[in-house]
């Protein structure tokens, strides 16, 4: 029997977390080990839904109107959730902010999404927010509140603001309830900015049945039940923590346990502690598990379902997450914020050769086609430009048609910028964003490809390939090298490895290696830093030698050789 459509079940948010505390209640529904000044906090699904209320009472009381803006600015901590469900119920609309930005970015986001109320908090990894935003203009805050740390002048204390909830039976109570009753499913649930990797970041829109219809299926497809215990580690302001993991997680009913900040100690305990059975996130989050040479995998023993994508995934590291991390499902998938943060998903009966190469088939109600520079569709199997259509995609970029319109065509096809193919079954394989292709003497070279190839190494960990310009081939790919313990693999002999193993045009001319990957708060690897990082290698010329053999200099480990022919 096939499952009903969330959007036709709940058609909000809101109403999910009501039917939530109503089929759940007493379960737990949030756990933070770090809350109630370090004691922990625990909640289950009825206490979730009066705290929510509570606050979308506060909201209302404090003049939010349906429609609002509502941003939060803060780490996976339980006051997170809690303001998001409640701003959902009171018909606000969410504006997460990345726990990265400096103010001036923040600033950026509040003025163009005109945000009402902001959400924040004091002293995370050492960061005041309220204090980062003191000389920015800020033209539509009308509140900061402080969920945890000092208030400074022009903020409030989450106590303070929520004195203004008078109860249920006040005039915001009942305003409340007709909120919740009348709320659209076609009304916006949320607008998530993306990075700005081609300018200034864009809002994208999403409603409220796009999302609970979207991460119910995904919440299907994956096999969450009412009995997992899902470790959110992935940050609430991605699409991956706050759909795939708190919408997701009230679909299902499951326990949330929030962690702040990524530490593989702190997870295994969380995991032994909390005997957590669900946790998401990119390759680099499982691969750093696995190269900690002192865990022990029995503390382990209550992980039951993991799933991954945003990058290459061996069929090593599958079947490692299976024996030494006991995962009895691994799931890949694809999405992008543009496309409600879900696209395309792998099922529990593929094998790990196609979870492994693909990022699996389009979920229920979406259309996904690999096109040309035309439009046109391509043959199963050529490499072209990922579209999608289907309910997932976006509303639009936030006051941006023009932008709007670059990016989902008259036949409502969003185009992904990414690069990728498809095979007979419908299954798709990213090979690459169009923006990280770069040219070899005329042949394009996609370095996820090449990362895929690198993985094969028995020495490397974790690889990741950019393009450098070069005076003779126009541009030449650059191997960052991250070694699996107790590995001595040498640059040269990376170098050879990779002449014997891949067409020479996909050779990177230099390899270096390194102990750690830049990564975003998201677990991506951040090919900007490492573009700014090989730039100013090359440009002074330290450690790079035409032998294949490393120079003693301040950045070990780079090597040049010529182009093989």
């Amino acid at each position: 029997m096939e499952e009903e459509r969330g959007d036709l079940r709940w058609g909000t948010i809101g109403r999910l977390l009501g039917d939530a505390a109503t089929r759940f209640g007493d379960s737990e529904a949030l756990v933070d080990p770090t809350g109630d000044d370090g004691a922990g906090a625990r909640f289950s699904y009825l206490e979730l839904y009066e705290r929510a209320q509570a606050v979308a009472r506060a909201l209302i009381a404090a003049g939010l109107e349906p429609g609002d803006r509502v941003a939060i600015w803060a780490p996976n901590i339980w006051e997170w959730p809690v303001v998001c469900c409640g701003l959902h119920l009171a018909g606000g609309v969410l504006v997460p902010l990345n726990t990265r930005y400096k103010g001036i970015e923040a600033a950026y986001i509040l003025n163009r999404s005109r945000a009402k109320f902001l959400f924040t908090v004091q002293g995370f990894l050492g960061n005041n927010y309220v204090t980062m935003l003191g000389d920015q203009q800020l033209e539509n805050l009308e509140r900061v509140v402080v969920l945890r740390g000092e208030t400074t002048d022009g903020s409030e204390s989450c106590d303070d603001f929520m004195a203004l909830d008078a109860g249920s039976e006040s005039s915001a109570g009942r305003e409340l309830v007709e909120r919740v009753q009348n709320q659209s499913p076609d009304s916006l649930s949320d607008i998530m900015f993306t990075s700005g990797t081609t300018g200034a970041p864009k809002g994208v829109m999403c409603t409220n049945g796009q999302t609970v219809r979207a991460f119910n299926d995904w919440s299907s497809i994956v096999g969450l039940s009412a009995q997992d215990r899902y470790l959110i580690i992935n940050p609430f302001f991605h699409a991956f923590g706050y759909k795939a993991g708190l919408v997701a997680s009230l679909t299902k009913g499951c326990a949330m346990i929030t962690q702040a900040v990524f530490d593989v100690g702190a997870a295994v305990e969380s995991i032994e502690r909390e005997k957590v059975s669900m946790i998401p996130g990119p390759p680099t989050l499982y691969q750093t598990i696995l190269a900690n040479p002192d865990l022990d995998f029995e503390r382990l023993s209550s992980l039951r379902l993991a799933v991954t994508g945003a990058a290459v995934v061996p069929v090593e590291l599958i079947n490692r997450m299976r024996t030494d991390l006991g995962f009895e499902t691994v799931i890949t998938g694809y999405g992008l914020t543009e496309a409600c943060g879900v696209a395309a998903m792998c099922r529990h009966d593929d094998s790990d050769e196609l979870i492994s190469r693909s990022s699996g088939r389009a979920i229920p109600g979406v259309e996904i086609q690999v096109v040309d520079d035309s439009g046109k569709e391509l043959p199963r199997g050529e490499t072209g430009e990922l579209v999608i259509r289907g309910y997932n995609v976006m509303l639009g970029y936030f006051e941006s048609p023009e932008q709007t319109a670059d990016t989902i065509d008259s036949e409502g096809w969003l185009h992904t910028g990414d690069l990728g193919t498809m095979d007979s079954d419908g299954y798709i394989r990213i090979t690459d964003r169009k923006k990280d292709m770069f040219i070899v003497g005329g042949f394009n070279a996609y370095p996820a490809e090449i990362e895929a190839l690198l993985s094969a190494h028995p020495d490397i960990a974790q690889s990741a390939v950019i393009g450098v310009a070069d005076d003779r081939m126009g541009e030449v790919g650059y191997g960052f090298v991250i070694l699996k313990p107790g590995a001595t693999c040498e640059a040269a002999e990376l170098k050879a490895w990779a002449r014997e193993n891949m067409a020479n045009y996909k050779v990177p001319t230099y390899f270096e290696i390194i102990s750690e990957m830049p990564l975003n708060a998201s677990g991506k690897v951040l090919k900007t830093e490492l573009r700014q990082r090989a730039q100013a290698t090359l440009g002074s010329g330290t450690g790079v030698t035409s032998a294949g053999v490393t120079s003693t200099g301040t950045v070990p480990g780079v090597n040049k050789e010529g182009q093989s022919s």
